[in-house]
């Protein structure tokens, strides 16, 4: 689904489609499989809820599991859609995703610790994060 692209990113392809959730989702099964193979470090017991972060186009965001999600999807809000150049969803585009360390720097600075519940992230984490 991913491959290594660069020190910080895998790259892959996702169909993008619109969401009426608030926040990004993909299918749960999926997230939990690259959350173990991709974050998890094999030393104990380790969560596979913790959200990814992914950049479609310039923009960061966290991502959660949803059974609701068809696989190989990433469903975002339409207020995140609204400034990509996805014109046309469900369209099968590039997604990159934070190696582990990025992912939790990227996490940190919007306020979020690894040992927090698995509920939301704070409000605003979008605009926080950055580019």
């Amino acid at each position: 689904m991913f491959e290594r692209f660069s020190g910080s990113y895998y790259l892959g392809r996702l169909y993008v489609t619109p969401s009426e959730d608030e926040r990004v989702t993909m299918e749960r099964a999926q997230h939990e499989r690259v959350n173990e193979q991709l974050y998890a470090t094999g030393e104990g017991v380790e969560r596979l809820d913790a959200p990814l972060v992914m950049k479609l186009e310039s923009r960061h965001f966290p991502v959660h599991g949803d059974d609701a999600v068809p696989a190989n999807t990433l469903a975002v809000p339409e207020s995140l859609l609204e400034d990509t150049a996805i014109r046309n969803p469900p369209e099968l585009s590039e997604v990159f995703l934070a190696r582990r360390e990025r992912a939790r720097q990227l996490l940190e600075w919007s306020g979020w610790q690894p040992d927090d519940e698995a509920g939301p992230l704070p409000d605003g984490w979008e605009s926080n994060v950055g580019t």
